[in-house]
């Protein structure tokens, strides 16, 4: 706490330091500045910011069956989705039909409510089950808010 002086004899005490005149306050009158090593303090701010924004980015999972897939894999499927569900990430779930597999689009959106009815408890439906394009059916499962 040096009082106010003039910038000039601030600027010189924090040379003879070896140090900043780092203006803390701008607005105030008279400004408030601080004699400090300016790049160490960058430097501790930015480690104090990416500690505090720790934040998971939400990836789209993806699950690919086919209409003839068996009941065990597509169970094994659901708890793969569960687990990325439950780790805050959207799945996408695609029914991929092949040749004659496109006469049972029925069976294709069994499966897709089946998977849906199975991770309602802990997924909400973002965009319902639809075909994309000719030989593709799918759903996108995001995460619900607990």
């Amino acid at each position: 706490m040096l009082g106010i002086i003039p910038t000039a004899d601030a600027q010189q005490v924090a040379y003879d330091e070896g140090l900043d005149l780092v203006e803390v306050a701008p607005n105030e009158r008279p400004p408030v500045c601080r004699i400090m090593d300016y790049g160490k303090f960058k430097y501790e701010q930015k480690k104090r910011l990416a500690k505090n924004s720790k934040q998971h980015h939400v990836q789209l999972k993806e699950i690919r069956v086919r209409p003839k897939t068996g009941d065990h894999d597509i169970d094994f499927k659901v708890k793969r989705a569960r687990t990325f569900l439950q780790g805050r990430d959207k799945v996408k779930v695609n029914i991929i039909f092949r040749g004659r597999e496109l006469a049972h689009k029925d069976r294709g959106m069994e499966i897709l409510n089946g998977i849906i009815e199975n991770l309602d408890d802990i997924a909400k439906v973002e965009k319902f089950p639809s075909m994309e394009g000719r030989n593709q059916m799918s759903a996108i499962l995001a995460p619900r808010a607990s």
